[in-house]
């Protein structure tokens, strides 16, 4: 039975500008099952999860849960929750955490101010491997877990990744999913061998391309233009490049993104909005569609400008 990933692998559909967008991510640990809408579907509190989800919107903040890799025992009370806190500016990204009894305890966060990058001291600073979050929830997409989970449990196995389950990511037809924070660069179609290689590059600051969505600190076409000057450039350092500018074309589906590297060179990118064809499902059990894509059509060198 052809499923959503096994069509958009066989029609070569590109994963470049798709990753979700999140300056901020607030990940909170929550084990056992997870519905559709894990924030009001799973052991956590529903109404904390409203109240989170409420919270965070329009600030910039993404808000999801996490669970080791494994076997999930059902625990209707957990005794404490990791959190963590990830901020994924370039040049300025962080990850912050903590242990936390009750969940709702984050309700009280400054949720605008967290999706402008101040942590207000909001636990400690995390010590440690890069993040490897693997979307997992097939209450979502069946393909995210039976691809999402394996690659999951490889990388906890391994030893030498942060690794954890992640309710949801965004494009379940590229599963197996990966976030890798603090950076913020979402990856798709991901093996064993391409996770470990991203995250040995995340150690020292560096951003493969292969299997790259995007950066979700960017907007969708930020992220075209990041990878496209990335690649044309040959810039690997995550913080050398920063999204100046981003307007709209006098003709729907385009936009010029100015994006500059710390050693002042800059790009112009032109970008313009694509359908996939043929017609594919965009998740199993959904009708065909073409979903839009975006790509870089041009990258001009421009003097260095703000």
């Amino acid at each position: 039975m052809s499923t959503c990933t096994t069509a958009s692998a066989e029609l070569g559909e590109p994963l470049g500008a798709t990753a979700s967008t999140a300056r901020t991510w607030l990940l909170v640990e929550q084990p056992g099952p997870w519905g559709r809408q894990a924030l009001t579907g799973s052991r956590l509190d529903p109404a904390v999860g409203r109240a989170l989800d409420e919270a965070a919107d329009g600030t910039g903040v993404r808000v999801a849960l996490i669970r080791r890799p494994g076997r999930h025992a059902d625990l209707h009370r957990p005794a404490s929750h990791r959190v963590y806190l990830a901020h994924t500016a370039p040049g300025d990204a962080w990850i912050r955490t903590d242990v936390l009894a009750d969940p709702a305890e984050l309700t009280g966060l400054d949720f605008a101010a967290l999706g402008a990058g101040s942590h207000d001291g909001f636990g400690t600073a995390h010590v440690g491997p890069p993040l490897a979050l693997v979307c997992t929830n097939g209450r979502r997409d069946r393909c995210c877990a039976v691809h999402g989970r394996p690659l999951a449990a490889e990388l906890a196995a391994s030893g030498g990744a942060d690794a954890w389950e992640v309710t949801h990511l965004g494009g379940h037809r590229f599963s197996p999913t990966m976030l890798v924070l603090p950076y913020g660069y979402a990856y798709g179609r991901v093996d064993g061998r391409l996770a470990k290689e991203v995250l040995e590059a995340a150690r020292t600051g560096r951003v493969v391309l292969d299997g790259c969505r995007g950066r979700s600190a960017w907007d969708r076409p930020g992220q075209a233009a990041d990878l496209a000057v990335r690649a044309h450039a040959g810039v690997d350092l995550e913080g050398a490049l920063t999204v100046r500018r981003t307007v709209a074309g006098h003709e729907d589906g385009t936009w010029s993104v100015l994006v500059a590297h710390t050693d002042g060179r800059a790009w112009e990118v032109a970008v313009e909005r694509t359908a996939a064809q043929p017609p594919r499902p965009e998740s199993c059990g959904s009708p065909l569609g073409t979903p839009a894509g975006l790509r870089a059509a041009g990258v001009t060198a421009v003097s260095g400008r703000s």
